[in-house]
């Protein structure tokens, strides 16, 4: 594992930017219709819309941070500065099934955007699945414990799927599945443990947003 940041900025083609671009733009706009949907009148159908504009809002801005790659793993898989932070507080504040369907979409955008592929069922397991799981945070009240459990979600099917499609890269005196383990393990523990840090600050500036 190596610091990264400045060396992927640099690399970082007029797609990439454009992309980048893109999305923060969408969250911005977003962020201008939730205010101005807060100064109406609430009826159930606006709820509802604004639900939908949350999630967009925060999968846009986890979109953005996923750009800024701190620390990048060798063969895929870096820490980023909390890119999953806005989908974990956005299932903590409505659901876990919004949760689990912003994260579901969110994997998809990745997908689209940058796929590393190798077979369906890696496709299945690096991509909709792992980030799907990010929306168990919702099914708990504390934000901090739903970090914990998106976070883990997560890393579980990282891990499988490094189990049983990248086994080759593991040394012959290591298993496969304790290979896939450390591997997954050090780049998502650390991110996981920089979202359990800036969720609290974080979710003081979402919760003033809600309001």
């Amino acid at each position: 594992m190596k610091f990264t940041l400045w060396s992927k900025l640099a690399k970082m083609t007029l797609t990439d930017w454009l992309w980048v671009g893109g999305a923060a733009l969408v969250a911005v706009a977003l962020v201008v219709l939730l205010v101005w949907l807060k100064k109406q009148e609430q009826p159930e159908r606006k709820k509802d819309l604004r639900t939908l504009l949350y999630g967009a809002m925060c999968m846009a801005l986890a979109f953005v941070l996923s750009y800024i790659k701190l620390f990048s793993m060798p063969m895929g898989g870096s820490i980023t500065l909390a890119s999953m932070l806005p989908i974990f507080l956005y299932a903590n504040r409505f659901g876990l099934r919004n949760g689990l369907l912003c994260g579901l979409a969110y994997g998809l955008l990745q997908f689209i955007q940058k796929p590393e592929i190798y077979h369906p069922l890696q496709i299945l397991l690096d991509y909709p699945l792992a980030f799907a799981a990010l929306g168990l945070a919702g099914s708990v009240k504390n934000l901090q414990l739903g970090v914990l459990f998106g976070g883990v979600g997560r890393f579980f099917f990282h891990f499988l799927s490094g189990a049983v499609f990248f086994a080759t890269f593991a040394p012959e005196s290591m298993s496969p599945w304790w290979y896939a383990f450390l591997y997954n393990g050090s780049y998502m523990g650390a991110e996981i443990l920089l979202c359990l840090v800036l969720s609290f600050p974080a979710a003081r500036v979402f919760d003033r947003v809600l309001r």
